[in-house]
């Protein structure tokens, strides 16, 4: 993102278009996804990672923005840190991905799709079976219905 000015331009982004059942051109169509980061800057390299974004983005820019998109039928909560903000009653992205239909089918925790997270993904197959099978309904669903 940092480089190219296009976010999700890399394996995550393949990942999670897969996961959604939707193409690249459809999920950068402004009229039919929004994508809204938890950050707005790259926050920088860590020791196993990007650095989480910075804590004065979301509480200045989300509530905001969000007030501008009129038509949101499913909000994709994409990680521990938009976990951190959206759903902060559950304490892990599992223990959320895994109560999965208690916000359905308006709000869905995922995993990220950073290759980073294989060995999640690989320990809870449950997640490719149970939910993504859904997840790609209701995209498909809500696309057809824009």
């Amino acid at each position: 993102m940092h480089e190219t000015g296009i976010m999700f331009n890399d394996a995550s982004g393949e990942r999670l278009r897969a996961w959604l059942g939707i193409s690249r051109e459809v999920f950068y169509d402004e009229r039919q996804v929004a994508v809204l980061p938890m950050g707005f800057c790259y926050p920088g390299m860590g020791a196993s990672g990007d650095l989480p974004p910075r804590p004065e983005c979301a509480p200045a820019w989300r509530k905001p923005l969000l007030s501008h998109l009129k038509q949101i039928e499913l909000t994709i909560v994409l990680g521990q840190y938009a976990l951190a903000y959206h759903l902060p009653e559950y304490d892990s992205v599992t223990t959320a991905v895994l109560a999965w239909s208690a916000h359905w089918p308006h709000v869905l925790v995922l995993p990220h799709p950073s290759p980073r997270n294989n060995p999640w993904l690989k320990k809870n197959p449950w997640f490719e079976t149970d939910v993504l099978p859904q997840l790609r309904e209701r995209v498909r669903m809500v696309l057809a219905a824009a």
